[in-house]
């Protein structure tokens, strides 16, 4: 006798977008302490992740920290969510990315509104769907669900 058990989907797509939010602040966190170190800041800015205050300035080195570290979250989360999830990055990405928003929110007080803001993680998270996207394509090709276009 074989006992199966059948998680539902959504239970599913739920635990992949909690591991996905678990690796992005993992991810952030490690990377802010890597350009605390490199960058030799006087003291580490736990609300680093989500800081859109700090006015851009390549002379800043708190700027240049924060700028870094979400780039370079954006770009090594997409290339892990592409492990977990195999394909549909894109939409976990972009769940991810609201998450974020939504917390960055929450953890400021105030809606961000500073362009600065939108456009680097507009383009963290145009690279950690590229990225994502690629490697899950390449690892995972023949496994790729296709949809039939014949039906439209």
């Amino acid at each position: 006798m074989v006992l199966k058990i059948k998680v539902s989907e959504s239970k599913i797509v739920f635990q992949n977008v909690l591991i996905c939010a678990v690796i992005f602040y993992t991810v952030y966190y490690l990377s802010q302490v890597i350009c605390f170190i490199a960058l030799r800041l006087g003291s580490f800015d736990e609300l680093g992740p989500f800081d859109f205050k700090t006015l851009p300035s390549w002379l800043d080195k708190k700027y240049l920290a924060n700028l870094i570290s979400l780039e370079s979250t954006c770009i090594v989360s997409g290339l892990l969510f592409a492990l977990v999830v195999e394909e549909w990055i894109w939409d976990y990405a972009c769940t991810v990315t609201v998450f974020h928003i939504f917390i960055t929110s929450i953890v400021m007080m105030e809606f961000p509104q500073t362009a600065h803001w939108w456009i680097s993680l507009g383009i963290g998270l145009t690279a950690m769907v590229s990225g994502g996207q690629i490697l899950a394509y390449i690892l995972f090709k023949d496994n790729f669900i296709y949809p039939d276009l014949d039906d439209f």
